[in-house]
């Protein structure tokens, strides 16, 4: 089953503000739609990976760069 894809764009948004944005897009997020985020490398990177991580959810890096980098989040339960 095929799902919507969302875009979120937290480049430039400072930690902890980051994790807040992408928690709440979770939180909105319906049964296997995907989330793509944009996130500055460094802190916000390792922030958000490691809030996704506690959080149980399956992502991936789709993108990089030398100062971004693009997740691809499933919310597939």
């Amino acid at each position: 089953m095929k799902g919507d894809l969302r875009i979120l764009d937290l480049k430039s948004i400072p930690c902890p503000l980051n994790v807040v944005k992408c928690k709440l897009a979770l939180e909105k997020l319906s049964i296997y739609e995907t989330l793509i985020v944009y996130l500055d490398k460094g802190e916000p990177e390792e922030m958000v990976k490691k809030s996704l991580k506690e959080m149980n959810y399956c992502f991936k890096i789709i993108e990089e760069d030398l100062q971004t980098i693009k997740l691809k989040i499933l919310h597939d339960s």
